[in-house]
């Protein structure tokens, strides 16, 4: 399913000139070798792109690259310069490479009678590497050239050697060639062809190998059965092989307007769309990546994508919005993480755009909590980052538990419960690190919500109400308003710059065993409210009427513990009370009745 949808996407690209036909590919090329029809070198030509500080080779459609893993195998008409000129600071075969481009295009233009290529092969019989440091054009280019990929151009020809007529009959003539014990039923297209024995390596994947890494690859009598090698135990046609690693290296470009790529946790991630108009699948893949990643908006933006979310909430149809976002829109979406020399598919969901909106919209409804921590819906990747250790006010992308990145993925783009280990994870964070942060408790509130939506055995049966519910009597939510309270009151007394306060010390062991922590914090809270009365009694006043009544719910006794639902409520209830300590309604409360006491 997924090489046959990343085929069918290749077939619009090519359309569309976006990318190569089969037998050629993207390469990054930093210099063209301008040779006359003697074979001598007149000229190097500098194509790398320096439009930006920072100068970058410029990618060019040049025959496609060989596999290379531990063995030498030499490009057609283009490589770096270990094999086309024998020097390089890198490489440790040097001779055996150079010798092995020489030979290779020999055999391949030794009886080829255009001016271009024969000028080529006399480049390559005069040409020696011990020349490379005499040579007044390549030599002061050596601080950039070694080790890039070369071309070459015949003086005088508009085009390079590689899209001259001649040479292009020689590469489909490689590609036409087949063998007949390699044809068999392609399970991507179900037709009969050659099949391809190993698959061009995907790159731009974050973590795996700098060459590329595979999703079908056979390197191991382990991996092969009933005695077929390599690609023979998975067979996919040539065109097909090309089509899919094509598509997918292109969707995996690191290009600062590619918008259909994004990185969840370990995973990097692409979509999609495939609809009957080229209007539709852009404006499919538009409102796809506003919906995936909210926070990269100006002002237009952002109001754009409430007004979306609004209106599939209301259960409008898309085309309200823009007559392009026609319900044939289907998006596909792909997240892959590195594994050793090979890619792990971490999710794979295809649906239609509508489908996709309704359950990101449910997802950003599930989160939402008053007031709420952010101006734009939190992308996913950004609520991943909160499941990471806060180090230095800061959390990095790399310690996002690799499990929770595709299982929080796989739960938005379905519709399913998050995972439940998420739950314990985020209060196991609170403990570590003591941030409550707006995030963590709206996605908390998610987990809990959308479990006892979803399931039927829920364990937990509690409300998690969107903002500061004074008449909820559940315990937990009533304890994380108390716990808030006597924080709030200990900063009342000491001042806003304390080093830490009793959630610093205390929280874990609040939400955890109640009875064991909130007497003393209660005991200790008097001397605070002592110590308020005396500048401030209408403050005093305001926090103890708080107390009181978040006791007369809880009655005599605190639990003894608290099950780990019951502290997810309990972070709520303290964010949310919180919260409310710093809301103007508040503020001209406490400012009436210290009126009222003086």
């Amino acid at each position: 399913m997924i090489l046959a949808a990343l085929s069918d996407y290749y077939e619009k690209l090519e359309e569309s000139k976006k990318v190569a036909t089969i037998g050629y590919a993207t390469a990054p090329i930093s210099y063209a070798l301008v040779i006359n029809s003697n074979g001598d070198l007149v000229d190097v030509e500098d194509l790398r792109d320096t439009s930006t500080k920072q100068i970058r080779p410029k990618s060019f459609i040049v025959p496609q690259q060989g596999i290379r893993t531990s063995g030498i195998a030499p490009n057609i008409f283009w490589d770096k310069t270990s094999y086309v000129l024998g020097v390089s600071l890198t490489s440790k075969r040097i001779k055996e490479e150079h010798e092995a481009f020489v030979q290779f295009h020999f055999n391949l233009i030794k009886d080829s009678d255009d001016l271009g290529l024969q000028s080529f092969l006399l480049f390559l019989k005069k040409w020696d590497p011990k020349e490379f440091e005499k040579n007044n054009l390549l030599y002061p280019l050596k601080e950039t050239i070694l080790d890039s990929n070369l071309v070459f151009r015949l003086d005088g020809d508009l085009c390079y050697l590689h899209e001259r007529k001649a040479a292009k009959e020689l590469r489909s003539k490689l590609l036409s060639s087949t063998n007949e014990e390699e044809i068999n039923t392609c399970l991507v297209s179900g037709e009969q062809a050659n099949i391809e024995r190993v698959h061009t390596n995907i790159k731009g994947v974050n973590g795996a190998q700098t060459a590329g890494a595979s999703i079908v690859s056979f390197n191991k009598n382990a991996f092969e059965s009933y005695g077929k090698e390599q690609g023979a135990n998975a067979p996919v046609s040539e065109h097909a092989a090309f089509a899919y690693t094509t598509a997918l290296n292109y969707l995996l470009r690191r290009d600062m307007t590619n918008r259909q790529r994004l990185q969840l946790g370990d995973a990097t991630v692409v979509f999609w769309a495939k609809a009957k108009s080229q209007a539709s699948i852009e404006a499919g893949e538009d409102l796809f990546a506003a919906f995936m990643d909210p926070e990269a908006k100006d002002e237009q933006e952002a109001e754009k994508l409430k007004r979306a979310l609004e209106a599939v909430r209301q259960g409008r149809p898309l085309t309200d919005l823009n007559k392009e976002l026609t319900d044939d829109i289907q998006i596909f979406i792909l997240g892959l993480a590195p594994n050793a020399a090979r890619l792990s598919i971490r999710f794979w969901q295809a649906d239609s755009l509508q489908v996709f909106a309704k359950r990101l919209a449910q997802h950003y409804e599930d989160l939402r909590i008053e007031p709420l921590p952010w101006r734009t819906p939190p992308a996913i990747w950004r609520l991943l980052q909160t499941t990471a250790p806060i180090r230095n006010g800061k959390s990095k992308s790399e310690d996002i538990p690799p499990h929770l990145a595709g299982e929080v993925t796989r739960a938005v783009l379905t519709g399913n419960a998050y995972p439940y280990s998420l739950l314990s994870h985020l209060l196991m964070r609170f403990r570590a690190d003591g941030e409550v942060t707006g995030l963590r408790v709206a996605l908390i509130k998610a987990v809990i919500t959308r479990f006892n939506r979803l399931t039927k055995t829920a364990k937990f049966k509690g409300e998690m109400p969107v903002s500061l519910d004074i008449a909820n009597t559940q315990p937990g939510y009533l304890l994380g308003r108390l716990f808030a309270a006597l924080e709030k009151i200990q900063q009342d007394a000491l001042g806003g710059d304390l080093n830490a306060t009793i959630r610093d010390r205390y929280y874990g062991a609040a939400s955890a065993t109640p009875a064991h922590i909130f007497p003393v914090l209660l005991r200790n809270t008097q001397n605070h409210l002592g110590k308020i009365r005396k500048d401030k009694p209408g403050l005093a006043v305001n926090r103890e009427k708080i107390i009181g009544e978040v006791l007369d719910n809880i009655g005599s006794n605190f639990p003894k513990s608290l099950r780990i639902e019951a502290q997810g409520q309990f972070a709520l209830g303290y964010y949310q009370q919180r919260q409310a300590f710093f809301t103007k309604k508040e503020n001209i409360e406490v400012e009436n009745l210290t009126e009222d006491t003086e």
